[in-house]
């Protein structure tokens, strides 16, 4: 783990244990479509330690390199199912909150393709994986070399 400023981890272990530990109350969200929000989300916070993470834990998951470059620009994709549009809009919107809000017409197109458990669930992956862009950013946190 290669940190620039602060090894956060060091200074406020147990917090960021709790944080890691939060991760397995979302259960009704499968690891590919996590993935992608997690990846999607780091990519408009610009963090290159969870950008790095998130694309391998794609990959893991089963997810193609062509939906996987082709992520940043999802909307002008056909091979994105309408389920992972919806989070796709909405995570974005919610990463960007100040910009956007959190408009109806997203909530609406969730409401369409998610329960309500997955819902909370996919808006709880956002507003963490925003915590630990924050984190990482701040603090210069930055992937190993793979080779």
């Amino acid at each position: 783990m290669m940190i620039e400023r602060l090894d956060y981890v060091s200074v406020n272990g147990p917090a960021i244990a709790s944080m890691a530990k939060a991760k397995t109350h979302m259960p009704s969200i499968d690891a590919k479509l996590r993935a992608l929000i997690e990846l999607r989300v780091s990519q408009i916070n610009g963090c290159v330690y969870c950008v790095d993470l998130h694309t391998c834990e794609a990959r893991a998951a089963g997810e193609t390199e062509q939906r996987l470059d082709c992520l940043t620009v999802w909307r002008e994709c056909p091979f994105f199912s309408n389920n992972e549009k919806a989070a796709l809009a909405w995570a974005e919107a919610i990463t960007l909150l100040p910009d956007n809000g959190a408009p109806d017409h997203l909530f609406d197109a969730m409401k369409a393709e998610f329960s309500d458990a997955q819902i909370v669930d996919l808006t709880l992956i956002v507003a963490q994986m925003n915590a630990w862009n924050r984190l990482a950013v701040s603090f210069g946190h930055l992937p190993d070399e793979r080779t």
